[in-house]
């Protein structure tokens, strides 16, 4: 196997790596999203469904999202870090 072999299997392996973090990120924000809808802004706006509200729900549907699209992540790598310890 020669390097330039090496460099390409390291390339897939980071490209898949993003795709597949890409692919959790925006499903994990979708989800979230879904979950927003569920909750009453009455308390928090005077009008709920205005623009203002909705850019409030995008935010945070995005934060709270890419936090536990974070956790997902780091829980896959921490378990496939779990074969070096049974080794």
């Amino acid at each position: 196997m020669g390097i330039d072999q090496m460099v390409s299997d390291a390339q897939n392996a980071t490209g898949t790596l993003a795709l597949f973090s890409i692919v959790v990120n925006l499903f994990s924000i979708v989800f979230v999203w879904f979950i927003l809808q569920e909750i009453k802004l009455d308390m928090f706006f005077k009008f709920p469904r205005s623009p203002k509200a909705r850019m409030f729900q995008v935010v945070l549907a995005v934060v709270i999202g890419h936090g536990f699209a974070g956790f997902i992540l780091d829980y896959w790598n921490w378990t496939k870090l779990l074969r070096y310890f049974v080794e």
